[in-house]
C-alpha cells in the first residue's frame, strides 16, 4: 500500500514538473552581457555570463534587489533587479517549427526556425503568439515557446 501511494506521489510531481509557481513569473534579460551569480549579492562569485538580450527567465525568489532565476536549460542562480526588463520573448522548443502568416495551420509559412530561436512576443491570443525573430513578424502556436507569453 505505501509504495502504491510513493508511487503516486512521485507520478503527481513528474507530472506537473514543468508547471510553475503563482508566485513565479517570466522577466528577460536587459543587456547583452549578465552575470548570473551563485547568492543574493554583488560579494558572491560568478557561475556564468549571459551574452543574450531579451533572453527569457523564470524568477523564482527574491533578496532585496536580487532575483533567483532559472533559463531554458535549468541553470539557476542570481541577477540583480537593474539587469532585468519586462519586455516579452520567449525560446522555441523544437526543431523545425513554423511561424505563419496568420494564427492558423491553414495560413502561409513563413520560416521555419531551429530549437532555442530567440523570440521576441508581440502579442498572444488563446493558442497562439504573433513573434518577431531576425526580419520576420508572424504566428506560432503557444505550446513551442518558453518563456513570458
Amino acid at each position: 500500500m505505501i509504495k502504491k501511494i510513493l508511487f503516486g506521489f512521485s507520478f503527481l510531481i513528474a507530472l506537473y514538473s514543468n508547471s510553475y509557481s503563482a508566485d513565479e513569473y517570466f522577466l528577460t534579460l536587459r543587456n547583452d552581457k549578465v552575470n548570473l551569480r551563485q547568492g543574493p549579492s554583488f560579494e558572491y562569485p560568478i557561475k556564468l555570463f549571459y551574452k543574450k538580450k531579451y533572453l527569457p527567465v523564470l524568477v523564482q525568489d527574491k533578496s532585496d534587489n536580487f532575483r533567483k532565476i532559472r533559463d531554458h536549460e535549468n541553470n539557476n542562480g542570481w541577477i540583480h533587479v537593474s539587469q532585468l526588463s519586462k519586455k516579452k520573448a520567449a525560446i522555441t522548443l523544437e526543431e523545425n517549427i513554423l511561424v505563419f502568416s496568420n494564427p492558423t495551420l491553414y495560413s502561409k509559412p513563413l520560416v521555419v526556425l531551429a530549437k532555442g530561436k530567440l523570440c521576441r512576443v508581440l502579442k498572444c491570443k488563446s493558442e497562439w503568439c504573433k513573434i518577431k525573430v531576425d526580419k520576420f513578424v508572424g504566428w506560432i502556436k503557444k505550446e513551442n515557446l518558453w518563456g513570458r507569453l
